[in-house]
């Protein structure tokens, strides 16, 4: 089934044609009014099938020059087919007949390439001159005029037409372009709620094992802890699927602190963000969610650091085993979110451990 929007763009398309056969009324007329019944009969019928495949043929032909869908026959055949009726309507209503000349040309100009299409017209304009000074009893009715009109006015419909067709599919690749980067977003928010949260499960689960029969107390509160990081990750991941996720610098350290805790690792974390611009404090609580993860994860590390300004932030350990893991998704992500703010990430090892920053530009005074 064709989509409701593109329905909708076609669904007129046959009034387009018909508002064009007004013209025929005149050699409509003149067959009617034939006394020769034959006459009468060949002028009527030419005209009523030529109405309907210029109708048929213009609509079937705006469709394929806004889509690019191949009509099912050659786009000659209805042409032939339209000269071939303006000459047995020329049997049945005499000089009339000529004004179902333009119609041809605006199926010319609609269907065929814009210098074929200004040749045919042209050709045909020259045609009804000829024929008009030709044949006796005629007179020249300027019937060449339509045509060139017609053709000049279809031009211009075409081109808008065309650009409009652009327009359209400039929108639908804009939307298909959304849908890909809400996905790639999603995925990013995903990786990074349950890369944290799943680590420090792991890391609680793993504790309360050791505790249960040493300290069996403290396994306990180890144990409501998982069930409460469970709860709040479950949380984060439908905000993530409604979209309407943040996360807060301030309550990320203080996150962060009790994961390393968890893992035995020492923390120098900050206590006040104050410092902190408003549109840098999410990318810097992703920074921190990142860096303690892969800190707890990774590294091997005694101790971490984390060391904020108004326009760094920087999470630094004393290990070894962060330096050699390749940047993933959660890098990745950090540096996307980093980089419509129009900072930058740099991580890598020190030397006496690893060092992931996030380094904001410096707004001028």
């Amino acid at each position: 089934m064709e989509p409701l929007d593109e329905r909708a763009r076609f669904r007129f398309g046959w009034a387009f044609g018909i508002i064009w056969l007004v013209l025929l009324v005149n050699p409509l007329h003149k067959a009617w009014a034939q006394h020769d019944s034959s006459k009468r009969f060949a002028g009527v019928a030419a005209l009523a099938v030529f109405a309907g495949v210029f109708v048929a043929a213009l609509v079937r032909g705006r469709q394929r020059r806004l889509t690019g869908r191949p009509t099912g026959y050659p786009a000659w055949a209805p042409f032939a087919l339209l000269l071939g009726l303006v000459v047995l309507l020329v049997y049945g209503a005499g000089q009339t007949a000529l004004s179902a000349v333009p119609y041809v040309a605006v199926y010319s100009m609609f269907t065929f390439a814009i210098d074929v299409a200004w040749g045919i017209s042209i050709v045909l304009a020259l045609g009804t001159v000829v024929v008009e000074a030709s044949v006796p009893g005629w007179s020249q009715d300027g019937e060449w005029l339509a045509v060139v009109l017609a053709s000049a006015a279809v031009f211009g419909t075409r081109i808008a037409f065309e650009r409009n067709a652009v327009l359209y599919e400039t929108r639908e690749e804009m939307a298909q372009l959304a849908v890909a980067e809400e996905r790639s977003r999603f995925a990013r928010d995903l990786h990074d709620i349950l890369g944290h949260s799943l680590t420090v499960i792991a890391i609680k689960a793993e504790l309360a094992g050791a505790l249960v029969h040493v300290d069996p107390e403290r396994a306990q509160r180890e144990v409501r802890d998982l069930e409460r990081l469970a709860r709040e990750a479950l949380a984060d991941v439908r905000g993530a699927v409604s979209g309407l996720r943040e996360i807060s610098l301030a309550p990320e350290l203080v996150a962060a602190r009790a994961a390393l805790a968890a893992a035995g690792i020492d923390s120098d974390l900050p206590t006040a963000v104050d410092d902190v611009p408003g549109e840098l404090r999410e990318l810097f609580a992703w920074a921190v969610r990142e860096g303690v993860t892969n800190v707890v994860r990774h590294s091997g590390s005694s101790r971490c650091t984390v060391r904020i300004t108004d326009r760094t932030l920087e999470v630094l350990d004393n290990g070894t085993g962060s330096a050699e893991v390749l940047p993933g998704n959660g890098i990745t992500g950090l540096r996307e979110r980093a980089r419509r703010l129009g900072a930058r990430v740099e991580h890598g090892p020190t030397g006496s451990g690893y060092r992931l920053a996030v380094l904001a530009p410096v707004v001028p005074a």
